[in-house]
């Protein structure tokens, strides 16, 4: 995932169905915290589900046509369909998943930025249940001679990665000193600058570059990593009723055909595995 340090947060309001039930009946006010609860579940702002992510992070949330969009924002948009209200997205530094500094602060509700479940993020956020099952790929120039991740070290490239990722944490614990990006975008232009001759990152984020006929020109997925590591969204440690409304509409989607919908429009083909990863222990 990405960490960009002083970016100054923006509210984008993210597409949902649910426009017109922005103020519906049965908000009322938390006076605890200021906050307001629907259908029980509490929220940070009345009429909306605040979500944290950091952009860009295609195919899961970038901005396109000045809406945010993704396969992670259709989903969250599930959940405000189903709580009455619109989802509203805040770009933010992605060190704040892993402390859960934004959720624990009331600044969000949920989490979404293609985040790997890990027992060290557990320590710090609530995690949904697994929504999609992740790989990492190894992308190289097709100039560099380089035909596989040992390929990298053997012939003396350079490798980038995404900072604070767990495709740079894969490639620390391989022995690699790799060049740290800020972001998802950074990472590619470091590719085509030459800055590394190859990158580790998520596959779904190589198959959306490669789709570009100038990216499939020039690059090429040497490997691919089953590294076992599934993407959760994350609420505040104890909000047990968001995070129950979360599973619910994961579950729900996967059974009635939506999740499959969701994937093929945003990732590509849909494999049965992508509906089949375990519910989560957090």
């Amino acid at each position: 995932m990405k960490t960009v340090l002083g970016r100054r947060s923006r509210m984008l309001a993210a597409t949902t169905a649910t426009a017109g039930l922005l103020l519906v009946a049965g908000c009322s006010s938390d006076n605890g915290g200021g906050k307001t609860t629907v259908k029980g579940v509490p929220l940070v702002k009345a009429g909306q589900i605040t979500t944290c992510t950091h952009l860009p992070y295609p195919p899961f949330q970038s901005e396109i046509d000045g809406k945010v969009q993704g396969f992670d924002v259709s989903l969250i948009d599930l959940v405000a369909k189903d709580l009455g209200v619109k989802q509203a997205i805040v770009d933010t530094p992605f060190e704040n998943f892993k402390t859960g500094a934004f959720l624990n602060s009331g600044q969000c509700d949920v989490a979404a930025a293609g985040m790997t479940i890990t027992e060290e993020r557990k320590k710090n956020v609530d995690f949904s249940d697994p929504y999609f099952e992740a790989t990492q790929a190894v992308l190289v120039d097709k100039k560099s001679g380089v035909d596989s991740l040992a390929d990298v070290k053997a012939k003396g490239k350079k490798l980038g990665a995404q900072a604070q990722t767990t495709g740079e944490e894969y490639a620390k614990s391989k022995g690699f000193d790799a060049v740290s990006f800020e972001s998802s975008d950074a990472v590619l232009n470091g590719l085509r600058t030459g800055q590394v001759q190859a990158v580790i990152i998520d596959y779904p984020v190589v198959q959306g570059w490669l789709k570009d006929k100038a990216n499939a020109d020039a690059f090429k997925v040497v490997d691919n990593l089953n590294t076992g590591e599934e993407y959760g969204f994350t609420v505040k440690k104890g909000n047990t009723k968001l995070l129950a409304d979360i599973n619910k509409a994961i579950k729900q989607a996967k059974a009635d055909g939506t999740y499959k919908k969701i994937y093929e429009k945003w990732i590509g083909p849909y494999t049965a595995s992508a509906a089949t990863a375990s519910p989560s222990a957090s």
